[in-house]
C-alpha cells in the first residue's frame, strides 16, 4: 500500500513510529502536513492537494489531527474518504470523540460507566447548588469542553470554590462540564489502546505529587498494567461507541468499576510504547492492512455482481432477438 500519515512533522514520536512500522511491513509511506493541504471539489472528482500537487495513488491514511485544527483536519480526512481511501479514523469519528459533551451523552445512553456529569449553559448563581448536588457534592471536577492534555481542568474541593469557579467560567461564557470526583483513583487513570476491537496495550498514568491530573503532558508517569475483563470490555465498548477502529480510551478505576473519561482518536504512542515495549504503531498499520484487504474484496465482489448482471441482461437480449 501507499500510506499517507497526516501529521505536522515526521519528527514527532508517534508519527515517526508509524512511519517506521509502515516501512518495516513493506509499504510506501509519506508524511503529509494536513495544515498545508487544500480540498478541491467538483462533480464526482474530490481531490486533495498538497503543496500545489494533487495527492494521488494513496491507499490508506493515518490522521494525526491536533485538537486546535479539528474542523480543517477532518475536512481533509473526509475528502480522502470521498475517494474511497481507507483511514484509521473517519472524519465523523474524530469529530464525535473531540466533543466531550456528545461523548459523555453517548456513553450514558449505551450504559458505559462514566463519572456523574452535569452540563448547563452559563448557570446562574442560584442554579449552581443544584449542579453541585447532581454530581454528588464536593470535591468535584470542572472541565472546559475545549480543553486538551489536562489543560482547562480544575478540582474544586469546597462548595465555595466550586461556586466561584463555575461562576467565573459562566461569566466568560465558557462551556464546561461538572463531574464527580473519583477519590479512590488516587490521581491515576488508565490509558487503553484499542485497535480493531481489541485492547493491544494499556498503561496506568499517575500525576505528579499534589496534582490530581494524570496526563503525561503535565509531568505524569506511566507504567504497564494488566486490565481486568471489565476494564477491557469498557475500553472496547467506548471505542466502538465513537466509531473508532484505533483509539486511546482513558478510564478511572472506581469502586463501581471502570469509568470512561474520554476517547482519543489519535492517541500519543510514546508513553504507551515506552512503558509496555509493545509496538503499537505496527498494530495500527496491521489494522490498515486488514481494512484495505476488506475493501479490495468488496470491490471484487461488486465487480462480479455487475458482471453477472451484464451477462444476464445480454442473454435476455439475445433470447428476445432470437424469438
Amino acid at each position: 500500500m501507499k500510506i499517507a500519515i497526516l501529521s505536522e512533522s515526521k519528527n514527532l514520536y508517534s508519527t515517526n513510529s508509524l512511519y517506521e512500522a509502515a516501512l518495516r511491513r513493506g509499504h510506501e509511506v509519506i508524511v503529509v502536513n494536513h495544515k498545508k493541504c487544500s480540498n478541491v471539489m467538483e462533480k464526482g472528482k474530490p481531490k486533495v492537494f498538497y503543496k500545489g500537487e494533487a495527492l494521488e495513488g494513496i491507499d490508506a491514511i493515518v490522521p494525526r489531527i491536533g485538537a486546535s485544527v479539528t474542523l480543517f483536519g477532518t475536512a481533509i480526512v473526509r475528502q480522502f474518504e470521498m475517494q474511497k481511501i481507507v483511514t484509521s479514523a473517519s472524519a465523523q469519528a474524530i469529530e464525535v470523540s473531540r466533543d466531550k459533551l456528545k461523548s459523555v451523552q453517548l456513553f450514558s445512553m449505551l450504559n458505559i460507566g462514566i463519572p456523574k456529569t452535569a452540563f448547563a449553559k452559563f448557570p446562574k448563581k442560584d442554579e449552581i447548588p443544584d449542579l453541585i448536588r447532581h454530581v454528588g457534592g464536593v470535591p468535584l471536577v470542572i472541565k472546559l469542553l475545549e480543553g486538551t492534555q489536562g489543560l482547562g481542568v480544575v478540582l474544586a474541593e469546597t462548595r465555595s470554590a466550586a461556586r466561584s469557579v463555575i461562576d467565573a467560567f459562566s461569566s466568560l461564557e465558557a462551556n464546561i462540564l461538572i463531574q464527580e470526583f473519583i477519590a479512590e483513583a488516587n490521581g491515576s487513570d488508565i490509558r487503553a489502546i484499542v485497535v480493531n476491537g481489541e485492547v493491544v496495550a494499556a498503561i496506568k498514568r499517575s500525576g505528579v505529587e499534589g496534582d490530581f491530573r494524570s496526563n503525561l503532558h503535565q509531568g505524569g508517569k506511566a507504567e504497564t498494567i494488566k486490565l481486568t475483563k471489565k476494564e477491557k470490555s469498557a475500553a472496547i465498548k467506548a471505542a466502538r461507541a465513537m466509531g473508532l477502529g484505533v483509539a486511546g480510551v482513558d478510564m478511572l478505576q472506581s469502586k463501581r468499576g471502570p469509568l470512561v473519561m474520554e476517547v482519543n482518536s489519535s492517541p500519543g504512542l510514546k508513553g504507551v510504547e515506552t512503558a509496555t515495549q509493545i509496538d503499537v504503531a505496527e498494530k495500527i498499520i496491521e489494522y490498515l492492512e486488514i481494512e484495505y484487504t476488506k475493501k479490495q474484496k468488496r470491490k471484487k465482489k461488486l465487480a462480479k455482481v455487475q458482471e453477472e448482471v451484464v451477462l444476464e441482461t445480454y442473454q435476455d437480449f439475445v433470447e428476445a432477438v432470437s424469438n
